[in-house]
């Protein structure tokens, strides 16, 4: 009788082993499957160059704007050049949120560009930051902003001589967002900057302009 329980004790302790290895082994499995599911599903942004569209903006940056997603893509594009270039950098995700920008060379000045945005804008309050004679615009709580670079290019139509020109970055969010408030706007701005020194630079703008690594927080204003 004795040898009998023994022999079904044992055998109890062996079922209770197996049930603790399978739900391990359950565990194990779940885990594996959220790791697959956070490196093949949200990462996407994360696969992108580390600097997007010709190399002109920080991978890192972007990330800091867009909500994860299963995969990205990005592509800029240049058309004409000098006085009438104009150029596009677009980063596009699978969950429908995406950064898109145009900058333009045009014949504007400071005080016409800002009349205009502050018309043309909500009623939200406008902040600003420069850095000499660029500056950079968005309102709170949007995901929204404008860049100005006075430029001079090597070749102006004789009917814009005495114009006032600029390379200009609109840049702007479609969808959802990763940052809000300020730190978005501090984001978008700091994206649209790098882009505008960039096509500064494919403009062929005239004299030498010395582009700080980066403009002034919107915090320290």
């Amino acid at each position: 009788m004795g040898k009998l329980s023994w022999s079904r004790e044992k055998a109890a302790s062996r079922k209770s082993v197996k049930v603790v290895l399978f739900g391990l082994a359950i565990l194990c499995a779940a885990g594996i499957s959220g790791f697959a599911y956070v490196h093949f599903f949200t990462k996407g942004l994360e696969n992108l160059p580390s600097r997007v569209c010709d190399g002109t903006v920080e991978r890192d940056l972007v990330i800091q704007v867009l909500p994860p997603a299963r995969s990205a893509d990005q592509w800029a594009d240049r058309q004409n050049s000098r006085a009438d270039l104009t150029y596009y950098c677009h980063v596009t995700t699978t969950n429908n949120s995406s950064l898109l920008s145009e900058t333009r060379v045009r014949p504007i000045s400071k005080a016409d560009w800002l009349k205009s945005y502050s018309e043309n804008g909500g009623t939200n309050k406008i902040i600003h930051t420069t850095a000499d004679d660029i500056e950079a615009l968005t309102q709170l709580n949007s995901d929204y902003v404008e860049v100005y670079a006075p430029c001079s290019p090597p070749s102006i139509p004789s009917y814009n001589a005495s114009e006032d020109y600029a390379v200009l970055t609109r840049l702007w969010v479609d969808g959802d967002t990763k940052a809000t408030g300020t730190p978005l706007g501090q984001a978008l701005t700091d994206i649209a900057y790098q882009v505008t020194k960039h096509v500064h630079k494919l403009a062929e703008c005239q004299g030498t302009h010395d582009f700080p690594r980066e403009l002034p927080r919107y915090k320290d204003r």
